[in-house]
């Protein structure tokens, strides 16, 4: 490839799809308020036939991304179903019943803990840590726990990380997420298992969840991610074989302010391998 465009239209793209796997945050809403094109473009894809599965590295299960989802404003008819890293590692939990955790995260994400037999312990009694984000992402980065994390390490504490974002969109500030604190971790020498994108078993569910709802799999040249980080988004979806359209109005927005082509060295640089198409925010 060349150069690469910005298309302006879902619809231009979707002729050979039946199913969307579609980003939320910084796709759908930027965590204060929805974005009524995208909702209705999804929800316009799924009326001709097409099946829309969210797939969100929210540390939550599913049932709790979509009561956000609803008080944003997003209708439960814009997509078929949700699977969040939430629910991976609910998964890890569940198969490590007897383990007393660490947890480092805000008390919204309290209900990644809903139903399982966990234990929260002080660090120095955990046999892991979870990961869901930062205790207050307003004011606070990853260097904030370098000394608790350098402790985990001489424990050889594995981090169960619930969110690979490094950061994420909400209004028009970034916020780091957990992915920053299990980052600076791995930099550190500790094991990380990472639950979400750009990883397999999120994209392994979606799938399923839309084998579910079709009642027959489909082929992966048939499926379109639609994402606006290069990190998690586009490499997942490289990663899983399928093309991927990349919105640029998320956490990549300054990088494309102006910008209404790019060439071959510009793609190398942005992307490495390009995704399928650029949008700047998702419409019909």
């Amino acid at each position: 490839m060349t150069s690469l465009r910005f298309v302006e239209q879902l619809r231009d793209l979707v002729g050979d799809v039946d199913v969307v796997l579609s980003d939320i945050w910084g796709v759908v809403h930027n965590g204060l308020e929805s974005f009524p094109e995208a909702c209705e473009a999804l929800h316009t894809f799924r009326q001709r036939g097409g099946t829309v599965i969210l797939i969100t590295n929210a540390p939550r299960p599913a049932d709790s991304v979509q009561r956000q989802l609803r008080k944003l404003g997003v209708a439960d008819e814009a997509y078929d179903a949700i699977v969040s890293s939430g629910d991976l590692t609910r998964h890890f939990v569940a198969d490590h019943p007897s383990q007393k955790i660490f947890w480092i995260g805000p008390e919204r994400d309290s209900s990644i803990h809903r139903g399982l037999d966990a234990t929260m312990v002080p660090l120095e009694q955990a046999d892991y840590i979870i990961c869901t984000g930062l205790f207050d992402d307003e004011t606070e980065s990853a260097e904030d726990y370098r000394d608790t994390l350098l402790n985990a390490l001489e424990r050889k504490l594995t981090l169960v990380c619930a969110n690979p974002d490094i950061v994420v969109e909400r209004g028009d500030r970034l916020i780091y997420c957990a992915g920053a604190v299990a980052e600076l971790y791995r930099e550190l020498g500790g094991e990380v298992i990472f639950y979400g994108k750009p990883h397999r078993p999120i994209y392994e569910r979606a799938m399923a969840l839309a084998t579910e709802r079709r009642g027959h799999p489909t082929e992966r040249s048939r499926v379109l991610a639609i994402g606006d980080s290069v990190r998690t988004d586009l490499a997942g979806a490289l990663g899983f074989g399928i093309d991927l359209l990349f919105v640029t109005r998320g956490i990549h927005s300054e990088q494309f302010e102006g910008i209404e082509q790019l060439d071959a060295a510009s793609i190398k640089e942005l992307f490495g391998h390009p995704p399928r198409a650029l949008m700047r925010e998702l419409k019909w």
